[in-house]
């Protein structure tokens, strides 16, 4: 996993540069990312219900949050002591 692909989308979220997410959506080997940002630009751009947008939103920087840490768990628990 590259942690620049979640650095980006949290940037590029917080900006409201869409066409940069919708290029770094095409662009990520996380799948599990590129189906986030799939479904937050989808309801952003067709959905009438506010709602739905904050609720992809969430889930789109939920999903930015535990996947950027997730390396770091994995490096630990790998390690001996």
């Amino acid at each position: 996993m590259n942690k620049v692909d979640y650095d980006r989308a949290l940037y590029y979220t917080h900006r409201s540069e869409w066409d940069n997410l919708l290029i770094l959506m095409v662009r990520t080997h996380d799948h599990f990312l590129s189906k986030k940002i799939e479904h937050f630009l989808h309801a952003y751009h067709f959905s009438k219900d506010y709602r739905s947008i904050e609720k992809t939103l969430t889930d789109l920087l939920q999903y930015i949050d535990h996947a950027s840490f997730l390396p770091y768990e994995e490096e630990w628990a790998n390690q001996t002591f």
